[in-house]
């Protein structure tokens, strides 16, 4: 399955659109291109394919509160108290260890040459823990999952690029990033095998209605990531296949739904649920999606 999601991931990548006007659509403006690189708000069905553990669902809270001084300003910022929730399919479905990744981005417009074509700069400021007082470790020398303490913080750095394709109605961005932990910044117990150095890239289109339509959102989005984890932890390989992480998200908005819709998920990758980190996941995921991009 991993191999078949780098394929997709990378096929996504290449997927380019022809550039035309796009005065048939509303402005995006630089609280829109930040609504995009916000992670969606999320709930997964109980009917996940794959090697993770049985699950009733998996939830991604993630409201964004905006700050600036005025809607066409150049600079913003956008806090966010996101949270990520696993209940698993056991006696008594318990939810443990949640993940709570309180952060604080800024934008900045950096150019804008046309309506839906411009270069936006970001940097985020985040701390990722899981609200676990215990040891890291169990006696047998395994990490403790169930109480282990989980703790680290980070900055992110990159830049979102949009652009607009009028033959097929639909906006698509691209993003780059470098994310750092700085090993001052994170639990001692996971200096060395908790990667510390990362390469994201993101792409993301929106495909439009037709222009007669009233719809003010996109009927279907398809975001592929890739993540890179470039420094020495675990002493992998330069090419091990677990330094790489690839997920590919495809989004439908029925007419009949006004705010959510539905989507489906392959990824491959480090379990990014906290202490969890140290497994691998290889899986495919269905579920709703508050996808809250107007235009």
């Amino acid at each position: 399955m991993k191999y078949l999601i780098y394929i997709l991931t990378l096929f996504a990548f290449q997927f380019a659109f022809s550039q035309k006007d796009a005065d048939s659509l509303p402005q995006l403006d630089l609280y829109k291109i930040a609504l995009v690189n916000q992670t969606d708000s999320y709930i997964t069905f109980p009917i996940d394919i794959g090697n993770i553990e049985p699950l009733m669902f998996e939830a991604n809270v993630n409201p964004s509160f905006i700050v600036r001084e005025r809607k066409d300003s150049k600079l913003m910022a956008v806090l966010t108290p996101q949270i990520i929730i696993r209940m698993y399919n056991e006696e008594s479905y318990p939810v443990r260890t949640p993940s709570y990744i309180p952060q604080i981005s800024f934008y900045y417009v950096a150019n804008k040459t046309e309506i839906l074509n411009s270069l936006v700069l970001f940097g985020k400021i985040a701390h990722h823990s899981n609200g676990q007082d215990g040891r890291f470790y169990n006696e047998d020398g395994t990490i403790n999952l169930q109480s282990g303490n989980f703790a680290t913080n980070y900055f992110e750095l990159g830049f979102l690029k949009t652009s607009y394709s009028n033959r097929l109605k639909a906006i698509k961005t691209i993003k780059s990033s470098i994310e750092v932990h700085p090993k001052s910044w994170m639990l001692q117990e996971l200096k060395g095998q908790y990667s510390g150095l990362r390469w994201h890239n993101t792409f993301t289109s929106f495909k439009f209605p037709l222009k007669d339509s009233q719809n003010d959102r996109a009927n279907f989005s398809l975001k592929a990531e890739a993540t890179i984890m470039l420094d020495n932890f675990n002493d992998k390989d330069a090419f091990d296949l677990d330094r790489f992480n690839a997920s590919l998200t495809f989004y439908y908005h029925p007419k009949f739904l006004e705010d959510i819709g539905l989507f489906v998920q392959f990824y491959q990758g480090m379990d990014y649920y906290n202490i969890y980190f140290d497994h691998q996941l290889s899986i495919v995921r269905f579920g709703i999606m508050t996808e809250v991009l107007k235009f």
